[in-house]
C-alpha cells in the first residue's frame, strides 16, 4: 500500500482517483476536447433510446473503443437504455455520455431511436364543438 501527497493510504492502481477530488480524468479528456457528438452534429436527447447493434463486432476486440466506450455498450447489453440512464450506469456527465454515443454511433455499435415528437394540438375550434355536441346529448 502506497500514501498520496495528504499521507492517506492508497491502494496500488487508484492513481486516477482520488477520494477528495474525484476522477483525476476529466471529462475533455474522455472526449477528446469534443463537445458535439461526431461531425453528423447528432443530438441525443435524454429520453432517446439506445441499444447496442446486434450485428456489431465484439467491443473487446476493438482497440480503438476507450474505457468510458465499453462501459457504455456493457450498459445497453442487457436492455435498451435512455441515454440518462446511460449517463447514471455508468457515472459520467450527461454532455460526455452524448459525445461517447456519437462515436458509437459511427461505429455501428449502437442504435438510436428518437423520442417521438409530442402530438399535435387540435384546433380549439373543433374542440369547442365536441363539447357542444356531447352538450346536446
Amino acid at each position: 500500500m502506497t500514501e498520496d501527497t495528504t499521507g492517506t493510504p492508497r491502494e496500488p492502481g487508484s492513481q486516477w482517483y482520488d477520494n477528495e477530488a474525484g476522477p483525476l480524468v476529466r471529462p475533455y479528456a474522455m472526449t477528446g476536447g469534443r463537445t458535439k457528438a461526431g461531425p453528423t452534429g447528432v443530438r441525443f436527447d435524454l429520453i432517446a433510446l439506445v441499444t447496442l447493434d446486434p450485428g456489431a463486432p465484439d467491443p473487446d476486440d476493438d482497440t480503438a473503443l476507450g474505457p468510458e466506450h465499453r462501459a457504455l455498450v456493457d450498459l445497453c447489453r442487457t436492455e435498451t437504455q435512455s441515454v440518462a440512464e446511460l449517463a447514471a450506469g455508468a457515472d459520467l456527465l450527461v454532455g460526455v455520455v452524448r459525445v461517447l454515443l456519437g462515436d458509437l454511433l459511427e461505429l455501428g455499435r449502437v442504435t438510436v431511436s428518437r423520442p417521438v415528437p409530442p402530438a399535435q394540438l387540435p384546433d380549439e375550434r373543433i374542440l369547442r364543438e365536441v363539447i357542444e355536441g356531447l352538450r346536446a346529448l
